[in-house]
Order: structure tokens, then sequence, then C-alpha cells
């Protein structure tokens, strides 16, 4: 039988994912009826039926909400997918492939089909750039600076003739870095090249606008902003090429068979609704706690930050909070945390269970012994003033030789 957190466990692994919200379990509800009383709302969204019709009218009235919400010009921009690393793949292979196909079929000469990309980006972009890489296109991993940011000279100065595609997540997870996106796509396009961003750790802590944003595609996660996971979208600007990734049925379009996620679908755009309509308040919030506990733990021996996020600062997540404490290794800061009652993370929760050092921190140019002691602490919807000041008092106990 799983662990039951107590009422008094204190959650700071935020960016890892978010609680279920309300408003998602409120949404999500009638399509967990069990038995027949199910099928006034659950059956198959592409069947005929009067089941299948009330499921596809629910899919498509989530689809319109999330469409406005996140700035989209048309439903069909949205295509639903199993989350954002699925989207992140298929945006890669997809959009690379078909941009590669369209540019040899009306060019001439030799033509290497070109995909940049950053060294900090999440594994579900630079897996799928290596497979790529391997298939014979050119890959260029940009580096940041030591606080996570790509110059959008360096983009300028890799962008060639034969890029197709420049993938660069909107912030970054693990130390909070918010790329200067729209600039980046306007060099993209004055090349000629489409644009990509994971936008999933921005969704409900900073504006996301992607008409605005000037992105050709954009993946993002439900359960980041108290969605349901299992659930996520790839956002196609209309007319940007695209080959499926996902065969079989041709659901979404064609652009992504499988049957799809109505109860989780319908969770998702209830999510993110009301995370776009409190985001203003609660970044607000969060950024004052997330500097007050910068304070603290910046003030404490052995303690630094591991990138200047000055007071109020926008340029950064307002919700993260990444330290490296020296002669500690990660895994046991966790460890003695969650014994005290608070859930903090070293870094993406996809690669929690690796021992080597996080790919974020090492592209920054910090050195492994460094890096052993990186503690990655991220807020949200619940967390309260009380919580930072508590986790402040852990942090430096925990960090204790003599810890006990």
């Amino acid at each position: 039988m799983p662990a039951v957190v107590a009422d008094t466990y204190v959650y700071l692994d935020w960016a890892a994912t978010a609680p279920l919200g309300a408003e998602a379990a409120e949404a999500m509800a009638p399509y967990l009826m069990p038995g027949l009383a199910n099928l006034g709302v659950g059956g198959n969204a592409n069947s005929l039926h009067a089941p299948g019709r009330a499921a596809f009218a629910a899919m498509e009235d989530a689809r319109r909400s999330i469409m406005r919400d996140l700035g989209a010009s048309r439903p069909d921009e949205i295509v639903f997918t199993s989350g954002a690393t699925e989207a992140d793949d298929a945006a890669l292979f997809g959009i690379a492939s078909a941009a590669a196909s369209e540019r040899r079929q009306r060019g001439s000469g030799t033509f290497v089909p070109h995909v940049i990309t950053t060294a900090v980006e999440h594994d579900a972009v630079l897996a799928p750039a290596k497979r790529l890489e391997a298939q014979g296109f050119r890959v260029t991993r940009l580096a940041p600076d030591r606080q996570g940011f790509v110059d959008a000279r360096s983009l300028a100065a890799a962008i060639d003739a034969d890029t197709v595609l420049v993938s660069v997540q909107a912030a970054n997870s693990e130390v909070g870095s918010i790329q200067p996106v729209a600039e980046l796509a306007g060099i993209a396009h004055e090349a000629g090249a489409l644009f990509h961003t994971d936008a999933v750790q921005l969704l409900g802590k900073a504006p996301l606008d992607l008409g605005r944003l000037g992105v050709d595609a954009a993946s993002l996660s439900a359960h980041k902003v108290g969605g349901p996971k299992g659930v996520g979208l790839l956002y196609l600007k209309a007319r940007t090429p695209f080959s499926p990734y996902m065969l079989g049925g041709g659901q979404e379009a064609g652009r992504r068979s499988g049957t799809q996620n109505v109860a989780g679908i319908a969770g998702f755009a209830a999510a993110l609704h009301a995370a776009v309509v409190n985001q203003e308040g609660e970044t607000a919030r969060l950024r004052l706690l997330r500097d007050k506990l910068y304070a603290r733990l910046s003030s404490m021996d052995g303690i630094e930050a591991t990138v200047d996020v000055e007071e109020g600062s926008v340029d950064f997540l307002p919700n993260i909070v990444h330290v490296l404490v020296a002669g500690m290794e990660s895994e046991t800061l966790i460890l003695r945390l969650d014994m005290k009652g608070f859930g903090v993370s070293g870094g993406s929760a996809c690669s929690s269970h690796s021992l080597d050092p996080s790919h974020v921190l090492r592209a920054l140019g910090i050195g492994n012994d460094r890096a052993q002691g990186a503690l990655r602490i991220s807020m949200g919807r619940y967390t309260t003033e009380a919580d930072i000041d508590a986790v402040a008092v852990a942090v430096a106990l925990a960090s204790a030789l003599d810890w006990s």
C-alpha cells in the first residue's frame, strides 16, 4: 500500500508536478462515474453514436477553451497528446523531418538539414535531437551564459541556410531562467527556420500568449498547472510543416493517432483556465516567497544561490529557488528533508534517479563537486509564507554535519 502523506507534509516540488486542482477534479468527475452512467459523457470521441458525440462535443469545447487561454488562432492548432514529452518528441521529429523534406523538394545542391537547440533543454528535447543527429541531421547545442540564458547573438551566429528548426525552452525547470523566446523566434524566422519551444514550466507562472510569442510550435503539460497527469498538447501554428509521429487511426486531424483522453482533456482545460485567471496575482505572491527564501538560504554558511536572482526579478521563474550546498549530496538532502516532512528535489524529476550531476548545471560551468549538492525548492498555489520559514530552518538542519 502506498505511503500516505500527512496533512502536515510541506510539498515544495511543484516544478515536478502540481497537486490536482479542485477545478480539474470537478471537470473530470462526470467522466469517472462507473458503469453505464458513464456513457452519458464517457464514450469514444471518435464514435458516431450519442455517447461518442457527447464526448466529442466536450473535447472540442475544451479545445476551444485552451485555444483562447493560450492565444492560439484556431482550435485545430491544439493537438492533444499524452504529455509534454510526447509533444516535444513529436515537434522535433515531426517538424524537422517535414521541413527538411520540403527544403529538398524545392532546393538544389547539397543540403544537410540542421537543427539548433540548447545545452540546458529538458531531456525530452535533447534525446530526440540526438536521434535526429544519428539520422543524418546536423545538431547544434547552444551554450547558455552562467545564469542559464541563451544569447540571441549565439543563435544568430549558429543559424545557417540549412537550419530547418530551432527549439529553445521558454523557462528552465532547474534554475528558472526565462529565455527571450520572441526574440529568438524572430531570428529563426528571418533565416527561414521554424521555431519550437518547450513552455511547460512557464505556463501559469508568466504570461503566455502563443500568438504574440511568434512560435510555430509549443509543448505543454496539464499536470504542471494542477491538471491530471498523462495529458498534454502540442501547439502547431496553422500551416506549420509536420509529419505525424504517432500513426494509427488518424485522430487529431491525422497529427496524433490514438483515442483521446476526454476526461483528462476536460481536466486540463479547467486547470489551465484557473491558472491563467489567477496568474498575475499568483506570480506576484510567489515572487515574494522566492525572494525571501533565496535571502534566507544564501545567508547560511555553505549554501549559495546557483544563479543570481535579484529581488523582484522577472527574468527568472517566480516559483523556483535553486541552491548549492557545500559538502552535501542532493540525495542525502532530499531524504533528510523528506524525513522531516518536506518534499523537495535536486532538479528535474525525469532524471531524479540518476547519480550524475545535472546536465543543466554542467552547462552553466558548475563543477561536479559543487553540482552534487544541488537543491531545488519549487512553490505553487498552496505554498505559504509559513512553509518558506519552516523549510529554511529544515535546510539548515539537514545540511548540518551533526544532523539527527
